[in-house]
């Protein structure tokens, strides 16, 4: 059975599909049977991995509509993983869903067909926080969260981690946050260590080691079709993406924030053993900012929690919405 991570993160730019396709290239570089999947309708994991989203027949579409088995639609690619592509039909794909019962588990369902056939599946989520996204974190065991060291990405943390908060109680009881990966860093900015200092502090998820430093590679290598680990192997970035491979490969478990709320449970490792999980997910609320604000508005918990339901409602409304989810 695969370990499926989703890698999301609302705020457009900050590396999603950057890190999907770098860990998923060094998965395979150490002998994993890996599955990227391409959730996103602009479809740059795709185009990133080498195939023209504008002339492919099918793709995941057809699979979260249930046309087609997901085992019809995966592709190979040149870097070593799998793909399972996306097209610009995929933006139609969540007004389809929102009619239909139990929408939020539609790829969850699907990739439990091929999921022994592969160690790892990553799940490139879109920029939004909609029906797509729900379905990535529905069908994940763990999410990592890219984060550019900067003040509004740090605002998308608290929103994300809302959403993650009622997909755990709604859909996905089991969903942990692996921890927050710094992207685009810049370690002679004081903003960007201070950032990640209070993410971690604020929200008690890991900070995952090392960062990854932004770097012009990253942008050279979707031109032609491949990873930063093949166009740039030696690279200050491909490495940081080859021991964050490490770590998923040896199922080791990164420590909490300083704060350490998180009371993660004990899980086994490969190899025998247990390690402590990834911290639970905290309160909806979120803890203070000075001047008594929320650090997480509560708006975005009950826009989820309305997804859900199949309509947007207030934050007072995310129970009944629940309920009437589980009743139908």
């Amino acid at each position: 059975m695969a370990r499926v991570f989703a890698v999301a993160n609302q705020k457009g730019g900050v590396a999603k599909t950057t890190s999907v396709t770098s860990l998923g290239a060094a998965l395979s570089e150490l002998g994993c049977r890996v599955l990227l999947v391409d959730l996103d309708p602009q479809a740059c994991l795709t185009f990133s991995l080498g195939l023209d989203p504008d002339v492919i027949e099918l793709s995941v579409h057809d699979v979260l509509l249930g046309r087609l088995s997901p085992g019809l639609v995966v592709r190979r690619t040149e870097d070593g993983p799998d793909l399972l592509p996306a097209t610009i039909e995929l933006a139609g794909c969540e007004a389809v869903l929102l009619s239909r019962t139990g929408r939020e588990h539609a790829l969850r369902l699907a990739l439990a067909e091929i999921s022994d056939s592969y160690d790892f599946i990553l799940i490139d989520c879109p920029p939004s926080l909609g029906i797509l996204t729900i379905n990535g974190l529905t069908a994940a065991n763990e999410v990592i969260i890219p984060l550019q060291c900067e003040t509004l990405s740090h605002r998308g943390v608290g929103q994300l981690l809302d959403t993650v908060h009622d997909v755990r109680r709604l859909t996905n009881a089991e969903l942990r946050v692996r921890g927050v990966l710094p992207t685009l860093f810049e370690a002679r900015t004081t903003h960007g260590r201070a950032v990640l200092a209070d993410v971690a502090a604020r929200y008690a998820v890991a900070v995952l080691q090392p960062p990854i430093a932004r770097s012009v590679r990253f942008a050279e290598a979707p031109v032609s079709g491949r990873s930063i680990l093949t166009t740039a192997k030696r690279s200050r970035g491909a490495e940081a993406y080859r021991a964050h491979a490490r770590a998923l490969l040896a199922g080791s478990v990164p420590a909490p924030g300083p704060r350490g709320e998180g009371g993660g449970a004990t899980a086994r490792v490969p190899g025998g053993g247990t390690s402590r999980t990834a911290p639970a997910v905290p309160s909806a609320a979120g803890p203070a900012l000075p001047g008594g604000s929320s650090a997480r508005p509560p708006a975005t918990a009950g826009a989820v929690a309305g997804m859900t339901a199949g309509a947007v409602v207030g934050a007072a409304s995310v129970a009944s919405a629940a309920s009437r989810v589980t009743n139908r």
